[in-house]
């Protein structure tokens, strides 16, 4: 038998390949024997030789083929045993993480066997995802948290399975709510401006800027960009102001109520720069936040003379 498992969305995939892994289990009388071949590293003959070997000890063999469409001989002779293969008595499982690069050898393998695609979630069902998965976890969440959670870290599934192990922890059983997903989920986008403003203490602005257009051409807003570099200097300005006025540790992170981890990587940068340093930047962000309410500037021009001029 052949099975095709593939796409963007590595989470689900990589689910159902431990699904299946578990259903061989569970069904056979002796133990499963289970050959994971990486096709950059191995060859067809390898490949050959995993098939035609019977283990004493197995019932089935399941044999994972990844990253076929790195080796195009494997591709060739593969297919010219196709038939034999998709009767033989060994499961062929080809995982691929991302989307098909090469269709003609997809096509051809699909026909012989199973296949199965997925696809990054969006919108009503991702959120019915998160729902049922936190279900099995014995929990629940408001409507108005799991529009933030979805803010904060997008559809990345592997991360959205940490935060909910994290929060069905923190909260013990009691219905999650919007003020745990601000106390405990770091906002993806906020690792990448933090990564932005390293590069700005460094001086390299044309990193800075690489990584914000990166924002921009994924489709995120100017405006939640500028909302979230703002909200970052703010904090740095208010760690430094602190800092020199010989303020504790444990106050500055009292009055910013942000995670201690958070607090940490805020307080190396923030030794990074002078206090005037932060003072003419945030007066800065102030101005062209101020420009584009009253409609002079572009939110996108702003964001590009921002980093230029800092």
């Amino acid at each position: 038998m052949i099975v095709f498992l593939f796409g963007q969305d590595t989470y689900r995939s990589y689910q159902e390949l431990k699904k299946i892994f578990e259903h061989y289990k569970k069904n056979q009388k002796k133990e499963v024997d289970l050959k994971i071949l990486d096709l950059k590293e191995k060859n067809f003959e390898d490949f050959k030789t995993e098939i035609s070997f019977s283990s004493v000890f197995a019932e089935k063999k399941l044999i994972v083929l990844k990253n076929v469409f790195s080796n195009r001989a494997f591709q060739e002779k593969f297919l010219r045993e196709i038939e034999c293969f998709s009767k033989a008595k060994e499961t062929i499982l080809f995982y691929e993480e991302g989307d098909i690069k090469e269709k003609s050898f997809f096509q051809a393998v699909k026909k012989h066997g199973k296949w199965q695609e997925f696809q990054p979630l969006e919108d009503w069902s991702l959120k019915v995802w998160i729902k049922r998965e936190l279900k099995k976890l014995g929990a629940e969440i408001e409507e108005e948290a799991l529009r933030k959670l979805i803010e904060f870290v997008g559809n990345d599934l592997w991360q959205i399975s940490n935060e909910m192990k994290k929060l069905v922890n923190y909260t013990n059983g009691k219905i999650i709510k919007k003020e745990e997903i601000e106390l405990l989920v770091r906002p993806k986008i906020e690792r990448d401006i933090f990564r932005a403003l390293e590069a700005i203490a460094r001086k390299d602005k044309k990193t800075a800027l690489k990584l914000i257009k990166n924002h921009l051409a994924r489709g995120e807003k100017v405006s939640y960009l500028l909302a979230m570099i703002k909200y970052q200097f703010k904090n740095l300005l208010i760690i430094k102001d602190l800092l020199e006025r010989k303020t504790s540790f444990q106050i500055i992170l009292k009055k910013l109520q942000i995670p201690r981890f958070v607090f940490q990587k805020n307080l190396a940068l923030a030794k990074k720069f002078t206090l005037s340093q932060l003072k003419n930047i945030y007066r800065k962000i102030f101005k062209g936040d101020l420009a584009i309410k009253t409609g002079k500037i572009d939110p996108e021009t702003v964001l590009d003379l921002l980093i230029t001029e800092i």
